[in-house]
């Protein structure tokens, strides 16, 4: 009986001092908690409105072969769309997706909208002197760099008021002021993407016009939220220029030029961004 009690005990202090030690673990070594780390969010991608210009029943400029400017700048636009939304980087939208007229007023507000980080027309034009060739870019400006900005911006101008039942074409004041709205809030964006694809398309090898970039108050540019160039990719009146706007590979080499401008002029500094 007695060897039964002494058998008792000596479990019981067994038991007793492992649960002092596991005390004293517990109070030596305290539970570490795991640090829950944020997860990283993905940047949100950046809207880009390519703005074809002209179409439908506007061809728009005439090469000297017949070659319509209309059918040269959707094919450009629709490749470099591809090219940018490689990757997801990118979310890109075109103002007119085939053969159809879109007023400019439309076309601006398209691009509002959708919210665009950038707004970018692609044109190709026509010159009196037909040996006159090379790209050029164009930002907005109340005051033209000079008569021949100052005429371009007329004749891309003149469907501005298209559907509005007016008597008249309204005068240059609703233009003027839409334009000093455009400068106020963008200008210096605009002109910074205007020198990175003057830049990158000097580096590719894209043949360009004496003081590239121009300014003057193109209608389509007068978004006050959005840094936005017009790019004018040659002249079709030269036929030069019109044999390369029409040949794929050349399209191409554009489209990459205009995509390695989007990519530096995001990669130099952030753009305008509206809440």
């Amino acid at each position: 009986m007695i060897v039964v009690r002494r058998r008792a005990l000596f479990a019981a202090s067994l038991a007793l001092g492992a649960v002092a030690m596991g005390a004293k673990s517990s109070l030596a070594s305290p539970a570490v908690k795991k640090s829950r780390l944020p997860i990283p969010v993905p940047p949100r991608p950046k809207t880009i409105m390519l703005d074809p210009g002209h179409g439908g029943a506007d061809p728009g400029a005439l090469g000297v072969g017949g070659t319509q400017e209309k059918r040269v700048v959707i094919a450009v636009a629709r490749g470099l769309q591809q090219q940018l939304q490689q990757g997801g980087r990118y979310r890109v939208l075109l103002t007119r997706a085939g053969d159809s007229f879109v007023p400019l007023r439309e076309r601006v507000a398209r691009a509002e909208a959708a919210k665009a980080d950038l707004f970018l027309s692609i044109h190709a034009d026509s010159h009196p002197d037909p040996d006159v060739r090379g790209a050029s870019v164009y930002t907005i400006s109340e005051e033209a760099s000079d008569r021949e900005a100052a005429a371009l911006a007329a004749r891309e101008n003149r469907d501005m008021f298209a559907g509005m039942r007016l008597g008249a074409q309204p005068d240059d004041s609703v233009t003027k002021t839409l334009v000093a709205m455009a400068q106020r809030g963008t200008g210096n964006d605009s002109r910074r993407f205007a020198d990175t694809i003057v830049h990158t398309f000097g580096r590719s090898g894209v043949r360009l016009l004496p003081r590239t970039h121009r300014e003057a108050g193109f209608a389509v540019l007068t978004s006050p939220d959005i840094p936005a160039a017009l790019v004018e990719l040659g002249y079709l009146s030269n036929r030069y220029d019109e044999k390369l706007l029409t040949v794929q590979q050349h399209q191409v080499a554009l489209g990459r030029a205009l995509r390695a401008s989007i990519d530096a002029y995001f990669g130099a500094g952030s753009a305008t961004r509206k809440a």
